[in-house]
């Protein structure tokens, strides 16, 4: 099985601005992998100075909503996010309830990647199986929220990197 490439979190040489934020709304639910998923993406964050905002819902299907009503009354004031990261983790049972919420948390947060003008990074783990998800949490398939958090930083690299009108 392949693991992430190393140069994914390497984050040397980003250049972001001094009051840099980014918003993580993570799941209640499946809160032991959440709770490492979260663990993982706070340090990269915090060792490249980016202030960090959380906010809990209860399950994956409500992270859209999340993000879209947390950017709406922030957006005009100092501390408006400049990335939010989305963490939970879905594991599949015995019922399409698994396929609807990976679905709409899915399309949710690609929706709001077009709509917003801030990225929303994708850190909710679709697994199987409780041991795939520990495989993401630090496991052989490496760490999924650690990933996140530097998606999110070259994110917000690149978007500060264009040309001002």
């Amino acid at each position: 099985m392949a693991t992430s490439s190393p140069q994914i979190f390497d984050t040397s040489g980003i250049q972001l601005k001094k009051d840099a934020c980014v918003v993580i709304v993570r799941t209640d639910w499946n809160a032991q992998v959440v709770n490492k998923l979260e663990e993982g993406c706070i340090n990269i964050l915090q060792q490249n100075n980016v202030t960090v905002k959380l906010l809990t819902v209860p399950g994956a299907f409500e992270i859209p909503f999340a993000i879209k009503s947390y950017w709406e009354n922030t957006q005009y004031k100092e501390c408006k996010p400049d990335a939010f990261i989305a963490l939970g983790c879905i594991i599949k049972g015995d019922t399409p309830h698994f396929e609807y919420v990976c679905n709409a948390v899915t399309n949710g947060v690609g929706l709001l990647n077009i709509q917003l003008p801030v990225p929303i990074i994708f850190g909710v783990l679709t697994v199987n199986t409780q041991e795939q998800a520990d495989e993401r949490t630090g496991g052989i398939h490496g760490h999924k929220g650690e990933e996140a958090a530097a998606t999110a930083l070259k994110m917000i690299a690149l978007l500060h990197s264009y040309p001002k009108p």
